[in-house]
């Protein structure tokens, strides 16, 4: 079973967020979808093990920002790669609480939802909350940033309690024989995120052809934070 195929199915990319009082959080999610129009009902897939699950299962809401294509890496890093039992992932970005109670992200946004969970679905590792729409609205006209995007434009990578992650050995299956001109990538051991001296990393000024020996010492994984050091060459 070539588990490559699951990658052909467009996904967006998304802040799932939600809030218990005055405890708020939000992930990085792709899986987000509409179910019905009228009256208008949305599913998200959450890990049981994150901490925004255990909030939506208790608050019963939840709210979604679709982010923009030029959203900068640091921002799905934070979201994406670390846990707000640990740090506090709203503290430096814009937001407002909505309706629900839930932190609606309002930096780097085209667009957000505010939902209502009306049922739920066991799916082993995850749970798909299905909740009712109670409010939405355009925050800009920037284009949605696609996971196709993410990965071919801006070299990301899915954490593992994502429901699409799949592993190394499938997720770059097909490029470990690469020409000579693709090596030099180094992998960061925290998130999985390769850097490719073809591409650089034009986010943090690091122009295409750069290779990594060349980085400044200061220069730090554009999506979880990590230093030069927990990166390793690619085989």
């Amino acid at each position: 079973m070539d588990k490559r195929a699951l990658h052909k199915i467009s996904y967006g990319l998304y802040v799932v967020s939600t809030g218990l009082g005055d405890h708020i959080n939000g992930q990085i999610a792709n899986t987000v979808f509409q179910v019905t129009s009228e009256p208008p009902n949305i599913t998200v897939c959450i890990n049981k093990k994150n901490y925004t699950h255990s909030l939506i299962e208790n608050s019963g809401v939840f709210a979604v920002a679709v982010l923009e294509q030029d959203t900068p890496m640091e921002l799905i890093g934070e979201f994406g790669f670390k846990t707000g039992r640990d740090v506090e992932k709203f503290s430096d970005l814009q937001y407002r609480r909505g309706v629900t109670g839930a932190p609606i992200l309002l930096a780097h946004s085209t667009a957000y939802f505010e939902a209502e969970v009306n049922g739920h679905l066991d799916v082993e590792t995850h749970t798909l909350f299905c909740a009712r729409i109670v409010d939405c609205g355009v925050l800009s006209e920037g284009e949605p940033l696609t996971y196709a995007y993410y990965h071919a434009v801006k070299r990301g990578r899915a954490p593992k309690s994502a429901p699409t992650f799949l592993g190394r050995s499938h997720e770059e299956k097909g490029n470990a024989e690469d020409s000579p001109q693709e090596q030099g990538k180094y992998r960061c051991n925290v998130c999985g995120y390769v850097y490719d001296p073809r591409q650089g990393d034009p986010d943090s000024g690091i122009i295409a052809g750069t290779p990594f020996d060349a980085l400044p010492d200061v220069w730090v994984c554009p999506i979880c934070g990590a230093g030069k050091e927990e990166f390793v060459k690619e085989d």
